[in-house]
């Protein structure tokens, strides 16, 4: 417990039990595991971490311990971190700083603490682990190899670092690795998002109209779910072609401003601040139902929505209802965080199981090119993509067709024989 920020380190055998059970359903990570285990390329190198931390989260930072490192790990928002995974890390001798429904001053209090051994090596979720090296911890720079980022938000961020040349290490976009966006952003955000509104509202999908927010690739994933789900969907865009292609996939396209008199729900997943605000508020139905999907509290512009209201209160855990001037009440789940983590349980374990095993592997990757690559956002290489997807399948027991070396000539050659 020396150096630790937790709540309670009795909830650890409960918290090992729900480790226990993602790494049964995670064997990309696990084989990984077991041969970073054998050839410990993090020994004498410490590395930070700030994910959601859940069961997954903690599976994956047990592996980089495996791989020798020494690891802190930390939360990347407030209310994901679960209590019992925190202290099951702390009784496995990992450094630990968070806890559930930390304050905003709590939670960079923990950041900072994480980031204080000096990390060699970083793995971070929507660039609050970066920006506090490069402002207020700027002294630990020069140790810093680099890191991978989780998010699409935190690659937003740093390429915008990167830009004013203000990063100071490479950074590995793990997000845009085709095996984690095409999979963890559509999939895992589609069934998660609609796993966290569903529990916490016991309310039927069907036949309501939900207004999706952004049509990236988080967005055509919580989409396709509404509409499985028997929902209406209205898309909102700024991209006129990602507008294009969602009206071609059979939803209705408008403004979000028209969207407000219609919806029953709204899930903002845009990465942008106040996607939702008073102009929205005001044409809203009674009793709608706001949920954000993207990583920060930022999108659903709640200062706004505070000043149009006359009482808050909570009517079920993570739902904060606003009860206007005029009567109208809008309900907001889980303080406008991400609500498959706020009121879930975040991504299903398989989704995770191929995400982490794309940090691991670009953490790896990054760190024995040390010295070769310049500070910079860099894109997961192919065969990192090709070997996490090969490890899955090989998993499931499922066997692919090869190009015989006729056919890859083929593909070669411009002159068709």
């Amino acid at each position: 417990m020396a150096d630790c920020l937790i709540r309670d380190i009795n909830l650890a055998p409960a918290g090992q039990r729900k480790i226990d059970w993602a790494a049964t359903h995670m064997p990309v990570l696990r084989s990984i595991a077991q041969e970073f285990a054998a050839t410990k390329p993090f020994a004498g190198l410490k590395v930070a971490v700030s994910v959601h931390l859940e069961a997954k989260t903690a599976y994956l930072a047990l592996v980089l311990r495996e791989a020798g490192a020494e690891v802190s790990v930390t939360g990347s928002n407030p209310l994901s971190t679960q209590d019992e995974i925190a202290a099951a890390l702390v009784a496995q001798g990992l450094r630990v700083h968070a806890w559930h429904g930390a304050t905003n001053e709590e939670y960079f209090d923990h950041i900072r603490r994480t980031l204080e051994p000096g990390p060699d090596l970083l793995i971070d979720d929507g660039g609050d682990l970066v920006s506090m090296l490069h402002t207020e911890m700027r002294e630990l720079l020069p140790r810093v190899r680099g890191g991978c980022e989780e998010t699409t938000t935190g690659i937003i961020r740093l390429r915008a670092m990167a830009a004013d040349q203000a990063l100071a290490f490479p950074m590995m976009a793990v997000n845009d690795a085709r095996c984690k966006h095409l999979f963890d952003n559509r999939f895992g955000t589609g069934q998660s998002t609609w796993d966290g509104i569903m529990r916490t509202t016991n309310m039927l999908v069907a036949g309501k109209t939900v207004v999706v927010l952004g049509f990236g690739w988080c967005g055509r994933g919580v989409a396709m779910r509404a509409k499985g789900l028997g929902a209406n969907v209205i898309v909102c865009e700024v991209d006129p072609v990602k507008a294009l292609e969602a009206l071609m996939e059979g939803y209705r396209v408008m403004s979000s401003l028209e969207a407000a008199a219609e919806g029953d729900i709204f899930i903002t997943v845009t990465g942008c601040k106040h996607i939702l605000g008073k102009e929205h508020f005001l044409r809203m139905k009674d009793n709608a139902i706001l949920a954000n999907a993207g990583h920060f509290d930022v999108e659903v512009d709640k200062v706004s929505l505070a000043q149009l209201t006359a009482e808050v209160c909570e009517v079920r855990p993570n739902i904060q209802e606003y009860r206007l001037h005029d009567g109208r009440r809008l309900h907001l789940l889980g303080e406008g965080r991400l609500v498959n983590l706020a009121a879930g349980d975040g991504h299903p374990v398989e989704i995770m199981d191929l995400s982490f095993a794309i940090q691991a592997l670009a953490l790896d990757y990054l760190n024995r090119r040390r010295g070769e690559l310049t500070k910079g956002v860099y894109t997961v290489p192919p065969e990192i993509d090709q070997r996490v997807a090969e490890l899955k399948l090989a998993a499931l027991g499922i066997q692919i067709d090869r190009l015989t070396a006729e056919q890859e000539e083929y593909l070669r050659s411009w002159q068709v024989e």
